[in-house]
Parts: structure tokens; sequence; C-alpha cells
């Protein structure tokens, strides 16, 4: 089956314009339709289980009205491939630093992580990607990573990145926090605003299913990157999101719950410089994590 007919069999019209087109872990599509809607198809090659429960996740908050694309068709399969259809969602801009962005961003992922269903009621999501996926069930430290074909623990060092990966891990792993459904990859090229004004959430293959704080931390410590340029958010600017996020929620959070979402978001960082440096371009997110790693770490308990 071609996309041309996947289009006509799910959608009910072929495509005749291409709008844009990415590619990075998915080939995402803007299609213009012969009967004039626009709308975005992605293909990708992940198993159907975890996109399944992914597009029930996107469904469910569109449904609630919650800015997000609503799912128009699939998962179904072109030969090797899954494919979806969502809605084409135009405009915006993502958030330079002149508001108080952590506040917007953590409000935001607040009113997500409320509107979002419990994970029992959505297919499986898991495994989670592996920025967020320390439980990846190895024996050893690193997950394999999401684009780039290597083993990372087959490449060590340096060793205080490695003892870092180790120790954030152990920490993590041993959460008590009951799960919850989020976003895994809540940065700024993911979602996008109207002023103030959230205007839509994209990347919902992103979609997790982690203890709160987890999904929380995570958040706090890449929401201000937009994919152009690693605008990585400093420690206070981090304690800033959390603080705010969990006034969002009206939560309290005690030391385990504190720890969970600063070992998160440090998780984070740190495989991100691992895959870095195996790639052979870890300098800046090295430097950057050398200088935050100590804090992040006190924070982590």
């Amino acid at each position: 089956m071609t996309l041309a007919e996947w289009c006509e069999k799910w959608l009910g019209a072929t495509p005749v314009l291409e709008l844009f087109r990415s590619e990075h872990l998915a080939e995402v599509l803007g299609l213009e339709l012969a009967d004039g809607r626009r709308v975005v198809v992605k293909r990708r090659t992940p198993g159907e289980a975890r996109v399944r429960g992914c597009v029930d996740v996107q469904r469910h908050l569109a449904a609630a009205g919650f800015p997000c694309p609503a799912p128009l068709a699939g998962p179904s399969f072109i030969g090797g491939s899954v494919v979806t259809a969502e809605e084409y969602v135009s405009g915006g801009e993502q958030l330079g630093g002149g508001a108080d962005r952590a506040s917007l961003f953590a409000r935001a992922l607040a009113r997500l992580v409320r509107l979002a269903p419990p994970p029992g009621a959505v297919a499986s999501l898991s495994p989670a990607p592996p920025w967020v996926g320390w439980e990846h069930g190895g024996a050893e430290v690193w997950p394999w990573p999401d684009d780039l074909d290597a083993d990372l623990n087959a490449r060590p060092g340096p060793g205080w990145l490695d003892d870092l990966g180790r120790r954030v891990r152990e920490r993590l792993l041993g959460a008590r926090p009951a799960p919850v459904v989020g976003h895994g990859d809540f940065e700024s090229q993911n979602v996008w605003w109207r002023g103030e004004e959230l205007l839509a959430v994209h990347d919902w293959d992103s979609a997790v299913a982690l203890p709160e704080p987890a999904v929380a931390g995570a958040a706090a410590a890449v929401f201000t990157e937009t994919g152009r340029s690693a605008v990585r958010a400093g420690v206070e600017e981090s304690a800033r999101f959390l603080e705010c996020y969990v006034r969002a929620r009206g939560a309290v959070w005690g030391r385990e719950e504190w720890g969970v979402a600063w070992g998160a978001g440090l998780w984070v960082r740190a495989f991100n410089a691992k895959k870095a440096v195996v790639a052979g371009d870890g300098g800046e997110l090295l430097d950057q994590l050398a200088d935050q790693a100590g804090d992040r770490l006190r924070l982590m308990g």
C-alpha cells in the first residue's frame, strides 16, 4: 500500500500537496488532501503497541479540551512502518526568554497531567523513550539510544559520567511514587504558544507512564530547549519550574518526590551527554552537565 492509498482508505481523500517534511525518529509529513483538509501523517518503526498507547493518550487529551492535534487515523501499517494521521495545527511560536517561561511551561504540564487518562486506561506506553528510560531492564547503566546505532555501555567514559548515570539510575529504580500519564519530551520545540496562551503540544510519540515527579523533573531539565540551539535550563530555572508545577497541581511533595524529580532531570542530561560523547560531540554538553551535576545530585539526595 502506498501513502496515497493509505490516505484514501483511512482519511477518505488522497494527498495533492506536500506542505512540509521532517525526519528524526519518525518521518512527519504535512499534507493537503484533495478535499482541502490539511493533515499531518507520521511514519515510524517502533512497535505498534506503544504507538497505540500514545495515540490513546493524545485522543483522550484532545477530547478533554487540552490543546493538541486530534488523531484522525491509525495506527496501522504501510509495509514495516506504523502510520498515523492527526490534525494539522499551524502558527504559534516557541516562547522566548522575556516571559516567566518556567511558570508557563510548568502550568501547561500540570494541566496536561490533570486531564490525562490513568495509565491503566490506555494501551501500554512501555518501553519509555531512552532519555527517560532508566527502567530499561538491562544490567548496565545506559539504554540503547534513540537516534544512534551504538551501545553506549560498550564505549566507557568519561568515568564520572558513567558513575553519575549509575547513581541516578539506582535512585530512580527505587522510586515509590505512583505513575501518571505525561509527556516525556516537554521541550520548547514541542510546546507552541500564541503569546502566553498554549496553542498546541506536539510529539505524542513521547507519551509516558512514569512517577509524576519524574515527569515534572524531566520537563524541568529540558523545557527551554528549542531543537535548534542548546538553551539548557540552569538549576535555579529548573527549581522554579518544579515549584510552579507543584503549586499548580495543589500537591505537597516530600523528600522522596523532590528527589525523584531532580533525579529524572539529571538522568535526561546525563543520557544526552553520554550519547553526545559516543557520537564524538560531547564537549559543550559535558561542560554544562559538569557545572550543574553537583547541585543536581545534592537536590536529588
